[in-house]
């Protein structure tokens, strides 16, 4: 299995190159046949530019269009098992805990199929809710300001909920540029989590289990685990990679 967590980021280009090799992974489990690569998104009601962004960025990272397969649904829908029916899910951004809620009826299915070998790509709330214990929001830790409002996701209390499982630690996104480290550095501190990494905009983590953890892109990613001495964070570049 692979996973590829994407910290978010506008440029789409940027964001295409980084998305290669989960592009390369789906044409691989796909061999002699044409790769379906599932887009799945989670729209508000007025948004008319995703679908078009994110498979943009998709043949950035070289995926042909008859290779894609858009499933884009409004918030309060949910996927179904259908969906899952691809060589490759990519996950697109937005607001995350309507992200979480659309896979509400197949999130153990999301798991079985990533551990089947499908790799799986998240965007921003593709990535959040790719954790176990999933990160979704909120800038408050016990009525105390953890972070900015405007990253909050319209929660106010950081809420942590059961997430697709695909890793055992939590993730935040938009690290450097939303100022998300502190608010995962006071989940870790409040013992809402344990350990997770927040990662910048344009760049990647990418877990497989045939390979040493990576990352890729421009940017950082923050390691962060709770020790004895309180809050430990380790800061990965593209040279090096988690332990």
């Amino acid at each position: 299995m692979s996973v590829h967590l994407l910290g978010g980021g506008r440029d789409v280009d940027r964001c295409g190159d980084l998305l290669r090799p989960f592009v390369a992974e789906a044409r691989e489990r796909a061999a002699d046949r044409t790769p379906v690569i599932a887009l799945l998104l989670v729209l508000e009601a007025e948004d008319d530019s995703s679908v078009a962004r994110f498979t943009t960025m998709l043949q950035a990272a070289g995926a042909a269009p008859g290779e894609i397969r858009v499933v884009s649904i409004v918030e309060g829908e949910l996927f179904d098992a259908a969906t899952l029916e691809a060589d490759g899910l990519f996950v697109g951004g937005g607001l995350t805990p309507a992200y979480l809620d659309a896979f509400g009826k197949i999130q153990d299915a999301v798991t079985a199929r990533v551990r089947e070998g499908v790799p799986y790509a998240g965007f921003s709330a593709g990535s959040a809710i790719a954790a176990g214990p999933a990160l979704v929001g909120g800038y408050r830790v016990r009525g105390v300001e953890v972070g900015s409002e405007d990253a909050a996701e319209e929660l106010d209390e950081v809420e942590v909920r059961p997430g697709l499982g695909l890793l055992d630690f939590a993730v935040d996104v938009h690290a450097a540029q939303w100022g998300t480290l502190s608010r995962l550095v006071a989940a870790i501190d409040a013992g809402l989590v344990a350990e997770g990494v927040a990662i910048d905009e344009h760049t990647a983590l990418v877990m497989s289990a045939q390979a040493a953890p990576a990352v890729r892109g421009s940017g950082q990613v923050w390691r962060v685990e709770s020790a004895a001495s309180g809050v430990h964070v380790q800061v990965l570049r593209t040279d090096a990679a988690p332990a």
